[in-house]
Order: structure tokens, then C-alpha cells, then sequence
């Protein structure tokens, strides 16, 4: 029983990794795949249950089977396979997991002797090792919740991509996708402070040692962070093309982007990520974190610009200066990302960035201007120009909690 036994080219292709992924608005570190399940030899095997057994692995080979559909899809983001029934095998693998989980769940629950009975193997994206076996159901939990926030971050990527117009020549992303995508992040989100939260901490010491680095605390809550981080640029678009709403608001939105991809900066930063998917994983998240700093520069120049005197003027000076300076890194951070296997590209641009291009160094030129007299005197090392602290806000987006489900009967059959 094999989980590739449909399509038995996908398994090799996931392994080979891709030359190339295509556009990226959202970066999806690859999608780990279970292995074909191995039951323990007798008379091991004769003591599990054996209604749990097979529905372990029915559903687990179903899933392998979709599972590696949807690897190399992720890996074509312009192309998403259709279902016969029109819906997406990304929604449909989501379901396919959480009809699946409650199985497993069942072989956690308190005084159960299965819960380390049956080895689960995976294959990994980011961790140097090919894959990962351990005799651990919370081990395959974690691993379930975790392909369902990948998901999730796959069909924010697919909503993200401009598409062209009936009129062929004009690409766009509408604002339905938008506030879809928003949504999706926080899901996203939620699945992996569920992992964070609920099934790491019921894994013991030694077997969290055993995890992937793609398992990681760390990676788990960089992703995290990348979620709420996107979904947060997301609403500065929104606010960008909206005229009720203020400088203010842009700046807080701006900051507490800044502040998450900090924070997911932190947490993958010292990480031994594979290069590929691990190394291009890093680097999405410096680009992202670049790239928020100089939009929070930016709104934050323009509000000090507002103050009536000469201190807050260089202020203001120091900060689009620094807005402009860091938007020139970020293109640095976008090539290096784009030109790490597997090599991608950039979408036409949209949203927050397109303004914030278009913007910056109109803006900070037009300001030095006008502050010329002030500007031609200022010592760029002095505290005073010196470019200025940023808010702090707190981040107000949440992740949608996501609860593990109730266990199912299976695994306390006896026959």
C-alpha cells in the first residue's frame, strides 16, 4: 500500500525539488508528504486495533495520494488543479485532514498505549534530512496541522496573484481576493499557534529533539509571523486605496507589520535551514521585514512633517530618507530571494508596494527640498537626525483560533 501508487512520478518529483516555482506573492516553504504507513511487525501489530489500523491507513494513502497532487501544484502557483466536482484539491485536501485528524487524535487520549504504537514518516522540505520517522501520534498530528497552514498560505499565494483583465492587457488583484486573502492568513495563522501551543508541549523532550527543523518552534512561529505579517500588509493596501482612511492609520498598520516580520525574523534567524526551501525561506522573510521598515519610515516621516518646528522637520527628513534607503535594500533582499533555488519572480506589482514605490522618493526628495536650508546644515551622525524610533504599537490582527477536534472511536475498537 503505497502512497504514491496512483501517481508514482510524484514522489520523485517532490524529491527532486523544482528548478522553479513561478510568481510568488506568498511564500509557501514546500509541502511536506507522508510516507506509506508501516505497521509494527507481529505480534506487535496484533495488538492494535485493527478497525484503527484501517482507517489509518485508508485515509493516510488518500492523503499521501492528494498530498503529493497538491506539492507540485504549490510549485505552479499560476496552475491549481480543478476537482471534477469544480471545487480545488486544496480545499478538498483540507477536508480530507480534518476528517482525518479526529483518527489519530483518538490515539492521544489519556491512558491510550497507542500513542507511540505506529511509526509516521514524513517527507521534509527545509531539514537537511530527506524525511523524518517517529513513533509518535502527536508527531503526526503536528504534521497534519501543520500541511493544513501550508495549504492555507498556498491558496492565500493563489488569491494574491494578479490576474488579467477579460481585456487581456491589465493585471490585477481584485479587492474580493483581498479581503479573502486576509481571512485565509488568519487561519493560516491559527494552525500554527494551535501546533505552537496544543501538540508541541505533548511531545516529549526527546521526541521533539527528533522533529524537522520545517517542525520547529522556530519555523513554526516565523510562519506564524509571515501570516499575520502578509495579512497586515494586505489591510495597508486596503487603507492606501481607501480616502477615509488617515496617516495615522497607515503608520500603525505599517508598524505593527514591521513588528511581526521582526519577530519572525528573530525566530528563524539561527535556525540550520537546507539551502533551498529553508535558505529561500530566510530570505522572503528579511526581504518582507526590509521592506515594512520602509513603509513605517515612510508614514512616519510624512506624520513628523506635520510637527511646526525645525526639530521635528529633520525628523521628518531622517525618517523618508531612511524609508528611501531601505526601499533600495528591499530590492536588494526581493533579487536575492527570487534568485535562491528554486528561482521565482515577482507579480506585477500591487497594493501597498506600487504606492509605496511610486511614492517614496517623490516624497522624501520633495521634503529635502522644502527643508533645504535645514537639511544642508544637518550632521547625519547627530541624535536629533538621526533616523527616529518608530512607534510601537501592539499588532491588533489575531490569529482565527483553530481547535483540535474531538478524538473518534477508533482507536478504543477492539476489532
Amino acid at each position: 500500500m503505497g502512497c504514491f501508487s496512483s501517481k508514482p512520478d510524484d514522489a520523485s518529483a517532490i524529491r527532486r525539488r523544482p528548478a522553479s516555482i513561478g510568481e510568488v506573492a506568498v511564500f509557501v516553504p514546500g509541502l511536506r508528504v507522508p510516507e506509506p504507513l508501516e505497521l509494527p511487525p507481529p505480534p506487535l501489530a496484533d495488538c492494535l486495533p485493527r478497525r484503527l489500523t484501517e482507517r489509518l491507513a485508508v485515509s493516510r494513502t488518500r492523503i499521501a495520494s492528494m498530498a503529493a497532487r497538491e506539492a507540485l501544484a504549490v510549485s505552479r502557483p499560476r496552475w491549481r488543479a480543478i476537482t471534477q466536482h469544480g471545487g480545488s484539491t486544496s480545499a478538498d485536501l483540507v477536508q480530507a485532514l480534518e476528517e482525518y485528524l479526529p483518527v489519530v487524535l483518538g490515539m492521544t487520549k489519556d491512558g491510550s498505549e497507542l500513542e507511540d504504537k505506529i511509526q509516521f514518516a514524513w517527507m521534509n522540505q527545509e531539514d537537511d534530512a530527506e524525511e523524518t520517522a517517529l513513533p509518535s501520534a502527536w508527531y503526526e498530528v503536528l504534521s497534519v496541522v501543520h500541511m493544513m497552514a501550508m495549504l492555507r498560505l498556498s491558496q492565500a499565494n493563489s488569491l494574491l496573484l494578479p490576474k488579467t483583465s477579460l481585456e487581456g492587457y491589465h493585471t490585477k488583484v481584485s479587492e474580493e481576493n483581498k479581503r479573502a486573502s486576509v481571512e485565509v492568513f488568519l487561519k493560516a495563522a491559527g494552525h500554527l499557534e494551535c501546533a505552537m501551543q496544543h501538540v508541541l508541549p505533548r511531545m516529549s523532550p526527546e521526541k521533539r529533539k527528533g522533529l524537522p527543523v520545517d517542525l520547529s518552534e522556530g519555523v513554526l512561529r516565523a510562519t506564524c509571523m509571515q501570516a499575520l505579517g502578509q495579512a497586515i500588509d494586505v489591510q495597508l493596501g486596503l487603507a492606501i486605496d481607501s480616502p477615509k482612511a488617515t496617516l495615522a492609520v497607515k503608520r500603525r498598520l505599517a508598524c505593527e507589520m514591521v513588528k511581526c516580520w521582526q519577530q519572525a525574523h528573530e525566530s528563524i534567524g539561527d535556525l540550520p535551514l537546507l539551502d533551498g526551501w529553508g535558505e529561500k525561506h530566510r530570505l522572503f522573510v528579511k526581504w518582507k521585514h526590509i521592506e515594512a521598515k520602509a513603509a513605517a519610515y515612510y508614514y512616519h516621516g510624512l506624520i513628523l512633517d506635520e510637527g511646526n518646528s525645525e526639530k521635528w522637520h529633520r525628523m521628518a527628513v531622517a525618517a523618508l530618507l531612511s524609508a528611501e534607503e531601505l526601499l533600495r535594500e528591499s530590492r536588494t533582499a526581493c533579487e536575492a530571494f527570487h534568485a535562491a533555488s528554486p528561482v521565482s519572480r515577482s507579480p506585477v506589482l500591487w497594493g501597498s508596494m506600487k504606492y509605496l514605490h511610486d511614492k517614496i522618493h517623490k516624497d522624501s526628495s520633495c521634503k529635502v527640498r522644502i527643508n533645504k536650508d535645514l537639511y544642508s546644515n544637518v550632521d547625519r551622525t547627530t541624535h536629533e537626525t538621526a533616523a527616529p524610533a518608530l512607534p510601537d504599537f501592539v499588532v491588533a490582527l489575531k490569529p482565527e483560533e483553530y481547535r483540535l477536534p474531538l478524538t473518534d472511536s477508533a482507536a478504543s475498537a477492539n476489532d
